[in-house]
């Protein structure tokens, strides 16, 4: 018997029953049996104590609705996560085979899982944040995905990142990271002098105190949300990005600014160039919603372009766009257009949402792939 606000994905690889946990935000559950996927309905944020529990629940809802029980476990990489901690846990007491799944290839594999994909694919993962290989923060990531193999070949020029998860709540800050990148330092205070604490921001950034570098496309729109003055404080996740893609929409499509990002020799796309334009950047009427399509149509002349790149380099003709930035419409259709001379081959989610939600499920593919080894 099967729950009907479960989604039932087929896939293309048959295998052992797998368990995948998902991440932390948006939380879903995915079981596999045979070429079957079940994804749980959206469990939520696992900081909070009913939603633990109702992960705990779902799990247990799951292996009764649909017979299963796991003979391989998955997480994500991060170690502090609830999900993780259930994965490790729980593998432990049955003697299970667990396999740790980098946030960004689960990601990928998402896409792969829902469009059979079993070449190998080149990988846009943009979203807030997910823990690298390498342990510090990920979110614009290049990647070239080949089943259970997952390599960076690229990322965003990273940004620090003051007072931690603080600056994901608080776009002033990425704002006077920009600054601070840019030696304006000096500007942090006067700009942000209604904030409590620019002082003590400028002087971390100064410092390099408790800015750990991140590579985030959620970041950078934040950034360019604080540059703006757009929601320098969000009230929600993803407040000042979707108020930015309302802007540009009021405005219309405008032209990337010229050699507004480069592409440095390791392959970092550095839109330091299109932030340092959008300090003063406002159209004749003072307006900033011209800033703001400026802003979209630079990011996504400089996405098209390093993916052209890659697909050159490496000869791949598939594409897989996943992560949270590509609920932004003005994005996803944009860097399809202007990919479309290009002979790659486009996919994107479909059955599921392109973020977090979706994540188990590219874990559960990732694994089954290492199985398939």
């Amino acid at each position: 018997m099967s729950h009907s606000a479960d989604i039932s994905i087929s896939l293309a690889t048959c295998g052992p029953t797998v368990l995948a946990c998902g991440a932390w935000l948006k939380n879903t559950i995915c079981l596999t049996r045979d070429n079957n996927a079940y994804v749980s309905p959206i469990i939520g944020d696992l900081s909070a104590a009913d939603n633990r529990y109702r992960f705990d629940n779902t799990v247990r809802r799951m292996c009764r609705d649909y017979s299963i029980s796991p003979e391989i476990v998955a997480h994500d990489l991060h170690p502090d996560f609830y999900s993780t901690q259930f994965a490790q846990a729980l593998a432990e007491q049955h003697d299970l085979p667990i396999v740790a799944v980098q946030h960004h290839h689960a990601h990928i594999g998402a896409i792969c899982a829902e469009h059979h994909i079993n070449q190998p694919v080149l990988g846009l993962a943009l979203d807030g944040v997910g823990m690298g290989e390498d342990h510090s923060f990920w979110g614009g990531e290049l990647l070239l995905v080949d089943g259970a193999q997952c390599s960076r070949l690229g990322h965003l020029a990273p940004l620090a990142l003051p007072g931690g998860d603080r600056a994901a709540r608080e776009p002033w800050r990425m704002a006077a990271a920009v600054l601070a990148k840019l030696n304006r330092h000096d500007e942090i205070t006067q700009r942000y002098s209604d904030q409590p604490a620019a002082d003590m921001v400028a002087f971390m950034l100064k410092k390099n105190l408790n800015c750990p570098p991140i590579s985030s496309m959620g970041r950078l729109f934040d950034a360019a949300a604080g540059l703006l003055n757009v929601h320098l404080i969000q009230s929600h996740e993803a407040e000042a990005a979707m108020t930015l893609q309302q802007l540009a929409q009021q405005h219309g499509a405008a032209k990337a600014l010229a050699d507004g990002y480069q592409i440095t020799h390791d392959n970092q796309l550095d839109f330091s160039p299109l932030l340092s334009a959008l300090i003063d950047c406002r159209d004749a009427n003072g307006d900033i919603a011209y800033a703001a399509s400026l802003f979209h149509a630079t990011v996504i002349e400089g996405l098209a372009s390093w993916v052209k790149k890659a697909a050159d380099q490496y000869q791949i003709s598939r594409l897989a766009l996943g992560g949270g930035c590509f609920h932004n419409a003005i994005l996803t259709h944009g860097l399809s257009d202007q990919l479309l001379s290009s002979s790659l081959q486009i996919s994107r989610a479909r059955r599921l949402l392109p973020d977090d939600s979706a994540i188990a499920l590219g874990q559960a593919w990732v694994a089954l792939q290492h199985n398939a080894l």
